[in-house]
């Protein structure tokens, strides 16, 4: 485990009485200041002050800081999570650049007036379209966020159990006017007394792994009596404390309980980080292919739609000659007309998912994109040849919210100890020291003559307990809880599993289905148009061909959608869906892990 480190904060001795330090003052105090190396003392301290100021108040420079120290840390744990992005950066929103992807150049019937909205647009291919996802997705960015902060946390931990250094100065004026009865002559006299104080201080504070502490601090006083002009009187102190528990709260393990339980924090957020990478990735190609499938489903609606107008003149035509009822062509019309507006309401339905994905990816939404309808072409159905047994086994080793799960079960048992610790009495043991300086004018340092140490023993008997026994008992209940959480996500697990595979074989049977369909609807529409051509059969059983058509065309496209993003999902769900660091997925075979 890394090192670690103690929060300290050093506060130099001030009284009430004091002011702030105003720059404007000490250039008219130090003036009145009747000794050369006062003076130049003073000046001294001016420039320092002067010089440290803006370096301190420097944004950048923490940030920078504050930036290196969390990558650090997030490189040095992140080879303990497998497929963790190893090149993982915090980074701004900023405007995606499409210039380098190629224009759509076509206008389609099917899309109508819409299609112009498209033309010219910048074409986005599934991987870009990932990669664009990656960087610029509004939630995708916070989560990076979060797992910087919880990066942040860790390194305020760490420090806080390392010595932690502090300085200060200060430097007042005090008049103070009061009536003094005169002994000899009994009659109040008016006095005015005028004082310039001034100290500086460098302290450490470091709190022990053992659980103790140690202080240290060296401060310096400067008084004088403008009044009666008697000079400077300085003194210099040095002092250092220790305190040490032996009972409650002593040993290495109930000491950086703070630090282990945020050292295993970061681990949590890395995981939880790569996690939803792999669900991110699988969201976003579903999205994806949802835009294609309702662009595909405007496709197909308007083919319909541009099929019964066809009829319809067909129909129009047979009726002036009186071989068609009048009541048939206007069903025929009633057909045509809900046709095109479900040709209508699908336009809009596409244009609307295709809308919603440019928020996905991160973009504004006036940038005027395309999505690649090859990406739909190319799809086809890849049923896994795992064994759900297999799959179950795999999801076991393989799964890192499980792995958390897991652990989070051995911080609750580790806080069942700490818990316990807290039944002990107390008993601490305190060692302090001090070197003082003689009084006298000018500097002056700590004499080892002028010393003290005490060295004393505190016990406290646990005779009240009852706060420290009630989250004893909590803690023991936390455990039981985290015992059967396990348990419960242990069979969460396998559920998941077992219902990700029962749905790939649903899928895959509804895509064979819905092939057979498409067939017999196609033969169906044909035979129809045959009938009415001949003038036979009913023109209803003409629209109900055509809508069975586009029904089947369309359930035959979703079911290839959906057994994709299921297999997507089920191997994330086996924890062996892999992501590459531009966002690209990768899927592992079973044997590989063997």
């Amino acid at each position: 485990m890394p090192e670690e480190s103690p929060l300290i904060t050093y506060m130099p001795n001030q009284t009430s009485s004091k002011r702030p330090l105003r720059f404007s003052r000490l250039c008219s105090w130090q003036a009145m200041l009747p000794h050369t190396w006062l003076r130049f003392l003073a000046r001294s301290f001016i420039l320092i002050i002067m010089a440290i100021l803006p370096a301190a108040c420097s944004t950048g420079r923490y940030e920078m800081s504050a930036n290196r120290e969390a990558a650090s840390l997030i490189a040095e744990k992140s080879p303990m999570v497998p497929n963790m992005d190893p090149d993982f950066a915090l980074t701004e929103l900023d405007t995606a650049d499409l210039k380098e992807l190629p224009m759509y150049e076509e206008k389609n019937s099917f899309l109508g007036a819409s299609s112009d909205t498209e033309f010219g647009a910048h074409v986005v291919s599934l991987e870009k379209a990932v990669a664009l996802a990656t960087r610029h997705n509004r939630s995708y960015l916070t989560r990076k966020e979060d797992l910087y902060l919880q990066a942040l946390e860790l390194s305020l931990a760490r420090f806080q159990y390392t010595p932690i250094f502090g300085a200060g100065a200060g430097i007042s004026r005090t008049d103070r006017q009061r009536i003094v009865e005169d002994a000899e002559s009994g009659i109040d006299a008016m006095t005015r007394e005028k004082t310039i104080t001034s100290d500086v201080g460098i302290g450490s504070n470091w709190l022990l792994r053992t659980g103790g502490r140690i202080a240290a601090d060296f401060t310096t006083d400067f008084v004088r009596f403008v009044s009666n002009d008697s000079g400077w009187a300085t003194s210099s102190a040095l002092s250092a404390t220790l305190t040490q528990p032996l009972l409650r709260g002593a040993g290495y393990r109930i000491a950086i309980e703070n630090l282990t339980q945020s050292e295993r924090n970061l681990l949590y957020a890395l995981r939880e980080f790569t996690r939803y990478r792999k669900e991110f990735t699988v969201d976003v190609v579903g999205s994806y292919y949802q835009v294609l499938q309702n662009r595909d489903r405007v496709r197909n609606a308007f083919q319909g739609y541009e099929s019964f107008k066809v009829s319809v003149e067909r129909e129009e035509a047979r009726a002036a000659e009186g071989e068609t009822a009048l009541s048939e062509l206007n069903r025929l019309k009633e057909s045509l007309l809900s046709t095109e507006q479900g040709w209508i309401n699908a336009i809009r339905n596409y244009e609307l998912s295709r809308d919603r994905f440019k928020m996905d990816l991160g973009l504004s939404m006036d940038t005027s994109l395309v999505l690649d309808e090859r990406e739909l072409d190319e799809l086809s159905i890849h049923h896994p040849s795992i064994a759900v047994k297999q799959a179950k086994e795999a999801a076991l080793r393989m799964r890192l919210d499980l792995e958390s799960v897991r652990d989070r079960l051995e911080d609750t048992d580790r806080r069942v100890r700490i818990a316990a610790d807290g039944l002990q009495a107390d008993l601490d043991l305190a060692l302090s020291g001090n070197i003082s300086s003689r009084p006298g004018n000018g500097f002056q340092l700590p004499d080892p003559k002028q010393r003290s140490w005490t060295a004393s023993l505190g016990l406290d008997l646990p005779i009240n307990r009852k706060s420290e026994r009630n989250r004893y008992r909590s803690a023991l209940i936390a455990l039981d809880r985290a015992r059967r959480q396990h348990s419960l996500f242990v069979d969460q697990i396998k559920l998941d599993i077992q219902d990700g595979w029962r749905n790939l074989e649903q899928r895959k049977r509804e895509f064979e289905i819905s092939e057979v369909r498409v067939a017999l609807s196609q033969n169906r529409r044909e035979e129809e148009l045959l009938k009415r051509e001949l003038g036979l059969g009913l023109a209803m059983d003409l629209v109900d061909a055509q809508n069975d058509l586009i029904n089947s065309q369309n359930q035959r496209t979703s079911a290839l959608i959906s057994h994709t993003i299921a297999r997507l999902g089920f191997w994330r769900d086996m924890g062996i869906l892999f992501i590459k660091e531009d966002g690209q997925w990768e899927e592992m075979d079973y044997e590989v892990l063997e």
